[in-house]
């Protein structure tokens, strides 16, 4: 058997990989993104209830209060009162109206599937926040604050169901578009909106730091697995052969 031969029987033998085109290669950094969010938030959720986060939550609310006097904000009282108008854009009430409101424009516009996905992405996310304050049921800091909570501290609900809810929307409104600089503004901008309603949370000493990451990683990985999973749908639709 000559050289070439022998080479040739190697390659038939060998076993080729999958070819992937780019849709499966963005759904499987989704996935993994998703994953590492998971991992994230379930280490989060593991050093607070060994308690070993406790030294590091109190010097990062600390670091938002007059030296030696906790009870008093940083800041000139306007301040304070745009953390408090800033922390409301996390609120059930506020984003419920954003919901509702654009929930009735897509349907009025006969785009039931997207409404379809926002109702979803924002709903499960209120449930599975519910599940895990219930579950944890974390006491909040023992900071006088003028802010008033209802329930339990980890993780931190307004900042899971702000970072569910604008960023599902931020996707969608990137998918919509073509134009790559319009893209990332939009999901930059839904990222800045989630980002500032978490630090809200600390300035007013309502949650620890770790409530507010951990809240971040269940939110993004919720919204990243819904939009994915509409987005799945949408090209097996897409691709599916018409009845004849």
């Amino acid at each position: 058997m000559t050289v070439t031969q022998h080479s040739d029987n190697e390659q038939k033998r060998r076993p080729r990989l999958p070819n992937l085109g780019r849709a499966e290669y963005m759904t499987l950094g989704v996935v993994l993104l998703i994953s590492g969010l998971l991992l994230a938030f379930l280490k989060i959720a593991d050093a607070v209830v060994e308690g070993e986060t406790l030294t590091f939550d109190n010097a990062v609310l600390l670091m938002f209060r007059v030296q030696g006097h906790p009870e008093q904000l940083l800041g000139p009282l306007w301040l304070q009162e745009m953390g408090r108008d800033i922390t409301s854009l996390g609120s059930f009430a506020v984003l419920g109206l954003i919901v509702v409101g654009l929930v009735g424009y897509l349907l009025m516009v006969s785009e039931r599937g997207t409404a379809l996905l926002i109702l979803v992405s924002v709903l499960g996310g209120t449930a599975i926040s519910t599940v895990l304050k219930m579950g944890f049921d974390r006491p909040r800091p023992d900071i006088n604050t003028t802010a008033r909570v209802f329930t339990a501290s980890f993780p931190s609900g307004h900042s899971m169901l702000s970072a569910v809810t604008f960023l599902t929307i931020g996707a969608l409104l990137a998918r919509m578009t073509t134009e790559r600089r319009l893209k990332v503004y939009f999901l930059c901008f839904a990222i800045f909106l989630t980002g500032i309603v978490g630090i809200s949370r600390l300035y007013l000493g309502v949650h620890y730091p770790t409530d507010v990451l951990a809240g971040w990683c269940a939110g993004a990985a919720w919204a990243l697995l819904c939009t994915t999973v509409a987005d799945w749908l949408q090209r097996r639709r897409q691709t599916e052969p018409l009845p004849r």
